[in-house]
């Protein structure tokens, strides 16, 4: 990694005040098999380890801080916890992200070639061939995302001006700056 490069990435660690997890240096080499879905992804928005035999589903145990908590691992976890994740959302799934980014995206009136290249999808037909993904394609849809993020910025900014999640707080403050 180049040192300007390496810089700018320790630089964005300390501003979002992100902490190492223990465990592996590195992701498995596809997301199915990392075990990002189960022991990551489903844990945050559940609130719950999933049933591993001989364990039965359990609760997150977590540090008190920094907010909203570091997951403790290891045996006696329980035990060394400070608290618990509760869930984001009931029922809330990657895969239902997935359908709820691609329909945002059909919302958009974003060209199926363009979909199809952002869900890893891989279109075999004719009319495939034909079509392809340009730059003003790209730049169009990132306008258009971003023009959503800011109207859900402003949405919560109208719910609550502050956030304990810090990133989330630093962007809430921009935002009521910008307007």
């Amino acid at each position: 990694m180049k040192e300007a490069t390496r810089t700018r990435v320790e630089k964005a660690i300390a501003e979002v005040g992100f902490v190492r997890q223990a465990g592996p240096a590195r992701e498995a080499a596809h997301w199915r098999r990392s075990g990002h879905a189960t022991w990551i992804f489903t844990p945050a928005a559940t609130g719950w380890y999933p049933k591993k035999a001989p364990a039965e589903a359990h609760p997150v145990p977590v540090t008190g801080g920094p907010f909203p908590g570091v997951p403790v691992r290891g045996r006696g976890a329980s035990q060394r916890a400070e608290a618990c994740w509760m869930p984001i959302k009931d029922r809330l799934t990657r895969h239902g992200l997935r359908h709820g980014h691609r329909t945002l995206m059909e919302e958009l009136g974003t060209p199926r070639v363009l979909m199809d290249e952002r869900m890893g999808h891989d279109d075999g037909s004719v009319g495939a061939r034909y079509a392809h993904v340009t730059d003003s394609m790209r730049a169009l849809l990132m306008e258009q995302l971003t023009e959503v993020w800011h109207a859900s910025l402003d949405d919560r900014l109208a719910l609550a001006p502050r956030s304990p999640v810090r990133v989330l707080d630093r962007l809430l403050q921009e935002r009521a700056t910008e307007a």
